[in-house]
């Protein structure tokens, strides 16, 4: 692989993300100070299964999504707090 191939895939790699963070109507400056939650915490501060929490924040407007391999293969969620507060608001909620 070639230094110009491998820049270019490093250019495609941090415009993704970019798009993750600066997609439209996405983030602020006051996200990027705020504490942020891995899966875990939520499922144990929730008291639901990580896997269910997964489930609700993968395709919630605000979370950081960071992809690890082509195929999706890993993939680490990072949910600003206010995201946190709005999902469980939500879900306090349904009747």
């Amino acid at each position: 692989m070639s230094i110009d191939s491998l820049d270019r895939n490093r250019v495609h790699h941090l415009s993704y993300f970019r798009h993750m963070v600066d997609g439209p109507g996405f983030l602020n400056d006051q996200v990027f100070t705020e504490k942020h939650y891995r899966i875990a915490e939520l499922a144990e501060l929730w008291g639901i299964g990580r896997e269910t929490v997964r489930k609700i924040v993968k395709d919630e407007p605000g979370v950081i999504q960071i992809r690890q391999g082509r195929k999706k293969v890993h993939t680490t969620y990072s949910v600003p707090e206010s995201v946190a507060r709005r999902i469980h608001s939500r879900m306090s909620n349904v009747a």
